[in-house]
């Protein structure tokens, strides 16, 4: 197992492969060998199906975990014993799929009344009001409120594409009296001293 193991790490290394995948990668051609009491080069094709069976359903690997097992096995075989099986080009773990998690109304008030500083109180009942992505709302300039049309012009939003977002009469009103705090002409939520 040692000449395998030291050819593996060869391969991952040519293969630009960092130190911790070399590790993850190592380990999941690990797991099959002391499964099967067995040098890789004599597991069969079947009994590596068998394998990524038995993790699926007995084990009840996560899909990450497989996912993780799938490249390294795969990486292995495909590069180190040279095998071109069906198996190896089939292999795929599902992502998991959860719900997001989504707070109340009174929950997210909750949260918002724990904020101590003025500063951050504003900034994150912005960003939560006017769904902003926290990036986007530390470049809001003063420009891109638009209080006529009750709209925020986003710039540089996901994907470095523009939007606007409606702008909530409460939230108007807190941005101003914000303002009148830090009286920065030009950014809404400019970087503040230690001791603000």
């Amino acid at each position: 197992m040692k000449d395998y193991y030291l050819q593996s790490v060869k391969a991952l290394q040519l293969a630009g492969m960092s130190g911790r995948t070399q590790q993850c990668y190592t380990r999941s051609v690990r797991m099959p060998v002391d499964f099967y009491h067995k040098t890789p080069d004599l597991i069969s094709e079947d009994e590596l199906q068998e394998y990524f069976l038995y993790r699926i359903n007995k084990s009840k690997w996560a899909p990450d975990t497989m996912r993780i097992c799938y490249s390294g096995i795969k990486f292995f075989f495909i590069n180190v014993l040279k095998r071109e099986w069906h198996i190896l080009n089939i292999l795929r773990a599902e992502r998991e799929k959860r719900p997001p998690c989504v707070l109340s109304r009174s929950e997210v008030n909750r949260i918002l009344k724990q904020v101590r500083t003025f500063h951050n109180r504003v900034f994150l009942t912005a960003v939560y009001s006017c769904g902003l992505r926290l990036q986007e709302a530390l470049y809001l300039q003063v420009s891109d409120i638009d209080g006529n049309r009750m709209m925020i012009h986003v710039h540089r939003g996901k994907q470095a594409k523009d939007r606007y977002v409606p702008l909530p009469w409460e939230i108007l009103c807190l941005l101003r009296r914000y303002q009148c705090v830090h009286r920065n002409p030009r950014l809404i939520f400019p970087a503040l001293g230690r001791n603000s």
